[in-house]
């Protein structure tokens, strides 16, 4: 039995996690070491001893993750309970007890340690809305009683993240919901009721908080897509130095720890632009390297997905591997300036102990989920194909 499950296993995928987290952690050293020393005073290596303690104990969580069965977080009472109160109690303290810092109070400061909530949060609501939704399949169009109700956890969980304000998360977080909803199995006209609902929130919150989701400063962030350099020593820094970095890499890049941009010019080079320092030390193929490898945990997380037939199990992948997709995409396209700059990290890649420590949980669920459809699809199957036939009096056959 053991050696089964073992075989079963999704080695690719766990390989490719593997890849993907030893790459950022020599990307963070070298996008770091500048601004370690000039900007926060203290060691070269710094940023990069504290990313491999953070990789320690995302391997361990990882592991765990993948080997308890998914399954057991479907259980109402003792798992998700504890984890919908604890994420809205640790939402709101933030506001008595959080840290601040690029104008959001989004963070706890636990010694030298930052914890950001809603990071774990965003898992959070991806095991609820899987396990609710995967639950009322039966009525799962009926919209009062199989669409409304988990919608609550996620309205009061996007409202305070919005509060602090962090907008990217909580944009983010809704789009998670709205893949696990689309992939639910509700009928066009119940989403559609969904959509008409949440506009009918959004106009009348937006028009009350028009200044301060329109204020100046957020909207510099879309003025200056246009042509950052036009303004490049204030609103247009961040994205035309990002342009100025993956300019210089061109192909094959000026070389593995040569990047000039990130001594001093590039806000953030080792946490949200991460990027445009890979492309501009390994050029071309740096940045295709890990695009792929990201878009194959998507990808393969999205077959799991489609493979498996426990709809909680499937609505799992799908939120997880959706999470991964929405946050790269944002990312990147940040960096590139496709659109406005939010703040979003790039999954494994990028330096930060809150964002790893949830994607090796959410990643570790995920090689759980694909170990058990590997694992029915290949030794379930074939036990089902073993089963003795025998022959009914009239001479019929049938299946024990």
């Amino acid at each position: 039995m053991v050696k089964k499950i073992v075989k079963s296993y999704d080695y690719t995928l766990i390989i490719t996690i593997i890849l993907l987290c030893a790459f950022g952690l020599v990307m963070v050293y070298s996008a770091s070491m500048a601004s370690a020393v000039q900007r926060y005073e203290v060691q070269s290596d710094y940023f990069y001893q504290k990313q491999k303690m953070w990789l320690l104990y995302f391997f361990c969580i990882f592991f765990i993750f993948a080997i308890a069965p998914y399954k057991i977080m479907q259980f109402t009472k003792w798992f998700q309970v504890p984890m919908v109160m604890g994420s809205i109690l640790l939402l709101l303290g933030l506001f008595k007890f959080g840290h601040t810092a690029g104008n959001a109070q989004s963070w706890y400061l636990l010694g030298t340690f930052r914890l950001q909530p809603a990071e774990f949060v965003k898992l959070a609501v991806i095991i609820y809305m899987a396990a609710v939704y995967a639950k009322k399949q039966a009525y799962i169009n009926q919209f009062n009683k199989g669409v409304l109700p988990p919608l609550v956890f996620l309205f009061i969980v996007c409202g305070l993240i919005v509060l602090q304000p962090d907008y990217g998360t909580a944009i983010i977080i809704a789009a998670i919901a709205g893949t696990i909803i689309f992939s639910s199995g509700m009928n066009f006209k119940s989403i559609s009721k969904l959509v008409i609902m949440a506009l009918i929130v959004l106009l009348p919150v937006i028009f009350v908080a028009k200044d301060a989701i329109f204020s100046e400063k957020r909207l510099s962030r879309v003025t200056v897509l246009d042509n950052p350099f036009a303004d490049a020593q204030d609103a247009g820094f961040h994205l035309a130095n990002s342009y100025i970095a993956i300019g210089s890499g061109g192909i094959n890049g000026l070389g593995l720890g040569k990047s000039i941009q990130k001594l001093g010019y590039l806000p953030e080079s080792h946490t949200d632009f991460i990027m445009a320092v890979i492309a501009e030390e390994l050029g071309i193929w740096g940045v295709g390297f890990v695009i792929i490898l990201l878009a194959y945990i998507v990808l393969r997380g999205i077959y799991i997905g489609l493979q498996c037939k426990d709809p909680f199990g499937s609505l799992l992948a799908i939120g997880i591997s959706s999470m991964i997709g929405i946050q790269s995409f944002i990312n990147l396209a940040g960096v590139s300036g496709l659109i406005p700059l939010t703040g979003v990290t790039l999954p494994y890649v990028s330096y930060g102990g809150s964002s790893l420590l949830m994607l090796a949980a959410a990643t570790g669920i995920l090689v759980n989920v694909s170990m058990f459809v590997k694992y029915e699809k290949k030794y379930k199957s074939k036990q089902e194909q073993g089963v003795k036939k025998q022959k009914s009096q009239d001479g019929k056959v049938f299946y024990l």
